[in-house]
């Protein structure tokens, strides 16, 4: 009798292949230093250059941390649109995610150090190297399985644990180490454990073989060459198109010399992805495409709305923490920071819950479609920062507030992020043209990162109107447009042309799943 063999990246471990966990710890480890740092940034800008027991900080104004927040936040995540096609055009995913977390190492090895030039180096070297790993990895992850293969799904939710997981260990640590060994202690905290992502990574190239590698000059139906395209569109006699472009070039100068020089490069950059997405729709075979394409885009624009406020977290929301808020547990003060631990950990304990609820709602013929629960999504977490506004209005009688309104307002913004960020990358699976796919998911992490510039021009405001005035703007603001999506839900699923009708076909599957699970 012969034993069939498996190369090292077709072994498995508890039903998965092991270069999932492999990626797994990867991700672990690169979002453990991301969300420890994310998590010191505005701290330890606003803190006194004279420094406390943390040591000395850069002294800023709230307004002047929040500006550089909202930039850096920004950044990281609209690299992932150059950082794609550098992977998919010039270096492959697994290269990319290495030399990605390389420069990672780097950038946190540069915060350690406490001069100014340092700073913004190491900064800037974070954006560079999120911008190669995070978006490519993931890919990684789809190319572990072969098409049809049901272990995928599964996958994806054990690597997303693993997100979380890093984002939940680093703000309970991070914090603590920083009260003790001060704030470049808490840097040097997350290039340490970059490392460990690093070495990880190394060492289980041997399961990743096969997977990741760039395929030059390849031959697909599906390849499309954004050169073309833009030549395509700059060639055309449109009118209308070559207006729209004419406006946005104007906005982009008006940006720049108007605004400053950021704004500008931003506006340009806009402009470009604008003009592509123009030229795509255009592309587009069929009537069915370009409506989808449409929804994809419109859907983008409550993306961007969700995170501009739910970003406060490590903003306005992280400020407020630190100094109107009584942190006292019987007797010992928890470090700002751990507070948003809370949300990764609200994660880890409703992510399968609300899942389920959503599943069951479907196949009992309820509305479950994505659009509606990403509306809902901005609703509930709109209605988070209600217990903010309590804080502040509890803040403006005594002079403090309790932590209970923190706990609370970050269960909300959980329970929203989990009705719309993961329904928003299986929403661009659906409805994006396969060719493409991986740029629209591009487009998805750009909005994302808008999102976190508005949030920290929204938590700028604070320093002039004041938090209670801004925290009630947010409720208001994000429930009215989760109302107005839900209004214009009916003729907005039209043009989906039943995307997600095939899902149905499992119905009976399903229910006999959660069936089991719950007699489980």
């Amino acid at each position: 009798m012969s034993t069939v063999v498996k190369a090292p990246h077709e072994k498995e471990l508890f039903g998965q292949p092991i270069g999932l966990y492999i990626l797994f710890l990867t991700e672990m480890w690169e979002r453990f230093s991301y969300y420890g740092m994310r998590a010191l940034l505005v701290l330890y800008m606003t803190s006194a250059t004279v420094g406390d027991e943390r040591g000395a900080g850069l002294g800023w104004t709230s307004k002047e941390a929040l500006a550089l927040y909202g930039w850096y936040t920004m950044l990281v995540y609209v690299m992932s649109i150059p950082g794609g096609m550098i992977a998919d055009k010039i270096l492959g995913q697994k290269k990319s995610v290495l030399i990605g977390a390389i420069i990672l190492c780097l950038g946190h090895g540069v915060l350690v150090l406490t001069d100014i030039w340092a700073f913004y180096t190491g900064l800037g070297l974070v954006i560079i190297g999120v911008g190669l790993l995070k978006p490519n990895i993931s890919t990684m992850v789809g190319g572990l399985y072969k098409e049809g293969d049901i272990r995928r799904d599964k996958g994806f939710s054990i690597f997303y644990i693993g997100i979380n997981l890093g984002s939940l260990l680093a703000t309970m640590i991070v914090g603590l180490v920083v009260a003790k060994w001060g704030w470049h202690a808490g840097f040097g905290l997350a290039g340490i454990v970059m490392v460990l992502g690093l070495i990880n990574y190394v060492y289980g190239q041997k399961y990743l073989k096969e997977v990741g590698d760039f395929v030059p000059n390849k031959e697909d139906e599906n390849e499309v060459s954004y050169a073309n395209l833009y030549a395509k569109l700059f060639n055309s006699s449109s009118s209308k198109q070559l207006i729209i472009v004419g406006i946005l070039i104007l906005a982009s100068v008006y940006g720049w010399y108007t605004l400053e020089w950021g704004y500008g490069l931003l506006f340009i950059f806009l402009t470009a992805i604008t003009a592509l997405l123009m030229m795509i729709y255009k592309e587009l075979e069929t009537q069915v495409f370009k409506d989808r394409f449409l929804v994809l885009l419109l859907s983008f624009i409550m993306v961007i709305i969700f995170w501009g406020a739910f970003e406060q977290a490590g903003g306005l929301m992280n400020l407020y923490t630190e100094t109107n808020t009584n942190r006292d547990f019987f007797g010992w003060e928890i470090p700002t920071v751990m507070f948003q631990s809370l949300n990764a950990g609200f994660i880890i304990i409703f992510a399968t819950l609300i899942a389920s609820f959503w599943a069951k709602r479907k196949l009992k013929g309820k509305e479950a479609s994505s659009l509606f629960k990403m509306a809902l999504g901005i609703i509930i977490m709109g209605f988070g920062f209600l217990f903010m506004v309590f804080a502040a209005m509890e803040f403006d009688k005594s002079g403090s507030s309790s932590m209970i309104w923190l706990v609370l307002a970050y269960l909300f913004h959980t329970i929203g992020e989990l009705c719309i960020s993961p329904v928003a990358l299986s929403f661009i699976t659906k409805l994006a043209p396969v060719k493409y796919a991986s740029l629209m998911m591009g487009v998805y992490f750009a909005a994302t990162g808008l999102g976190n510039k508005v949030a920290g021009i929204v938590g700028e405001s604070a320093s002039e109107y004041g938090e209670l005035t801004i925290f009630s703007g947010i409720v208001i603001f994000t429930v009215v447009i989760g109302l107005l999506f839900i209004l214009i839900l009916k003729p907005l699923k039209r043009l989906t042309h039943g995307a997600e009708e095939s899902e149905r076909v499992l119905k009976n599957e399903e229910a006999e799943g959660f069936e089991l699970a719950d007699n489980n």
